[in-house]
């Protein structure tokens, strides 16, 4: 299950129990939308409360990241399994996405609020 919510600086991200490749394609089409709100977009990434997750999932992450690794500012990522940080990591030593790891969504949050590097998309102007 997924849960996904709109920020100044991008996304706020939260995966609960199982993620599966159903749970990535809603979270790539919203990383997609993203670029055209906030040039750049960070992402909190709140993997604290999952469980498992799939391989399909996992390949079609790898896959996604590959493709986009230019298009997205930084990545906090929130974890407390040994698990979950040590396939975080080789998914980073496979792309240009180093994220950085919290404790908690909040300090995630902060860090994103404190310092932030995602800028509006200039949109055109509606034709009335």
């Amino acid at each position: 299950m997924i849960s996904i919510r709109e920020q100044s600086y991008g996304l706020n991200v939260a995966v609960y129990n199982e993620f599966t490749i159903e749970d990535f394609q809603q979270l790539e089409k919203a990383l997609l939308d993203a670029r055209k709100r906030v040039a750049r977009p960070d992402i909190l990434l709140d993997l604290s409360m999952l469980k498992d997750f799939t391989i399909d999932m996992a390949m079609e992450q790898l896959k996604f990241l590959h493709q986009h690794e230019d298009e997205f500012g930084r990545i906090a990522l929130v974890e407390d399994d040994i698990w979950i940080r040590l396939g975080a990591e080789i998914s980073s030593l496979l792309t240009l996405r180093h994220p950085r790891y919290f404790a908690s969504a909040e300090k995630a949050q902060a860090w994103l609020l404190e310092n932030p590097k995602a800028t509006p998309v200039d949109l055109p102007p509606e034709n009335p």
